[in-house]
């Protein structure tokens, strides 16, 4: 099978010297194990006091060009294993405990993967034909820890895609609560399962908007009955899960955006942060910048949120309704008849659309495309945002065929009716074949989302969930190739 897009010749490979570090606690990472902070800390304090400056000084010769602000982050966790009412110890005490408490995390160890493109915020100093272009990338770790990391490229002049170093060292947000409505806690709540006495109260403790942490403040001033009622212990957990599970992550001003990761805080994500399809969204009162990421909890999936206008802070939602309770949505970059859309995947093998008056709760979703070719027999979904054109809002999509291969696909969506499909790629647009049909998961080429420049789509795409390759089509030779269901002259003039 000959695919339409060509390989553009580049090649984005995981970095295993890109690491951060961590709190680590020993014992805390086995199962039914118990935690030897204590037990190891003490051993720690009792080093002889004349070894500890040694120590300490080779510990920062070996590990501070590989972090930022090392001093810092190793008293920092020095002092979470101590607490709060623990006496003064000397800094170089505090710089070997926070080392023993401390581990490195190769982000993307394993692979790199699953890539979505945007135009990128800063066009200066580029030379005529060429966009600079900010992609987020999925990176998986050890134990298959997924994180969102990003990397840039400049396309053109021409045909030509260029991926810029990558800044090190890696940087980690600080994390603050995030502001919640109150309406749309208590429907999570409530989508939860969580609808009892105890709740119900809360809301009505709650003002209007809040941040997480001031649930704990609603909490405390319940009558206490309340509180003793069967079950109301685990009602609190879910209450205090569920209002922390929307949160703000902020970097520092002097880190560069490609030496930025988000990584798992929530109760949903903590086993992954997967597959962000970011999309510059507009409207009447806003512009920003919007992501859909898959968070893996262990168990199940489901859809999140990330916001941000400078990809310094990003606010993290939790998002409700049927859609969301699955991988894989996408969201258009602005709203169409008064109403925000999503496409997802819900019944796990078919493109389906959703809609929103808020982007926090998605509606049921409506049957859009089907999976009908062999190539896509076994499922179909969205492989990023839909692309705005004259023709209609182009949706890459992803089929699973025969051998469970993973192809790449294009549709085209009614610009004012996205229910409806205009036009259909029988055959794929892009394939795993030669040497890209090995990989960490082999005969998968995948992406989440391209970017249209000069009359030429672009997609950035994982291969083998391990690297990452680029492909162009000019979007006429794309739409010539495609079928138009309702008869129309694809030879559309394109912008």
């Amino acid at each position: 099978m000959t695919a339409l897009a060509e390989d553009a010749g580049v090649e984005l490979l995981a970095a295993h010297e890109r690491v951060v570090a961590r709190l680590f606690r020993p014992g805390d990472a086995t199962p039914g194990g118990r935690s030897r902070t204590e037990t190891v800390m003490n051993r720690v304090l009792a080093l002889p006091p004349e070894t500890i400056p040694d120590h300490a000084q080779r510990i920062v010769k070996d590990f501070g060009d590989r972090h930022a602000h090392i001093l810092e982050l190793l008293a920092d966790n020095a002092a979470l294993v101590r607490g709060s009412d623990a006496a003064p110890i000397s800094e170089d005490l505090s710089i070997v405990l926070g080392a023993v408490f401390t581990a490195e995390f190769a982000v993307e160890g394993a692979a790199l993967c699953n890539p979505s493109a945007i135009a990128h915020p800063d066009q200066g100093g580029l030379e005529a034909g060429q966009l600079r272009v900010l992609v987020s990338v999925r990176s998986i770790g050890e134990s298959h820890l997924s994180s969102i990391q990003f990397c840039e490229a400049v396309i053109g002049p021409g045909r030509t895609w260029s991926f810029l170093p990558r800044a090190t060292p890696l940087r980690l947000p600080t994390i603050a609560a995030g502001l919640w409505t109150k309406g749309h806690f208590l429907q999570a709540l409530e989508r939860h399962g969580q609808v009892s006495e105890l709740v119900r109260s809360v809301g009505q403790a709650l003002p209007d908007t809040f941040h997480g942490n001031d649930v704990e403040d609603a909490l405390q001033k319940l009558p206490k009955p309340l509180l003793q009622l069967p079950g109301a212990r685990g009602e609190l957990d879910v209450i205090w899960t569920m209002a922390n599970s929307e949160y703000r992550a902020t970097f520092p001003e002097d880190s560069e955006v490609t030496a930025r990761v988000l990584m798992p805080v929530a109760d949903q994500e903590r086993m992954g942060m997967e597959d962000a399809r970011f999309v510059a969204f507009h409207d009447d009162e806003t512009d920003d910048y919007r992501a859909t990421y898959t968070a893996y909890d262990g168990v199940s999936a489901t859809s999140r949120l990330i916001t941000t206008t400078d990809f310094r802070t990003f606010a993290v939602h939790r998002l409700t309704g049927g859609p969301t309770r699955a991988k894989g949505m996408a969201l258009f970059p602005r709203p169409v008849g008064g109403e925000l859309l999503a496409l997802g995947r819900g019944d796990a093998e078919s493109i389906s659309l959703s809609r929103s008056f808020d982007g926090l709760h998605w509606a049921a979703e409506e049957l859009v495309y089907p999976p009908s070719s062999l190539w896509e027999v076994v499922q179909s979904g969205n492989c990023g945002p839909p692309i705005e054109t004259p023709a209609g809002w182009l949706v890459l999509t992803h089929g699973v065929g025969p051998m469970r291969v993973y192809s790449i696909g294009a549709i085209v969506l009614d610009r004012d009716d996205p229910a409806l499909v205009r036009a259909v790629l029988a055959e794929p647009l892009l394939v795993p074949e030669g040497a890209d049909r090995t990989g960490y998961v082999p005969d998968v080429v995948y992406s989440c989302g391209g970017i249209v420049h000069d009359g030429t789509l672009w997609i950035p795409h994982g291969v083998g969930d391990d690297r990452i390759r680029v492909a162009s089509v000019p979007l006429g030779e794309l739409f010539a190739a495609m079928t138009w269901l309702d008869g129309t002259d694809p030879s559309v003039e394109q912008k």
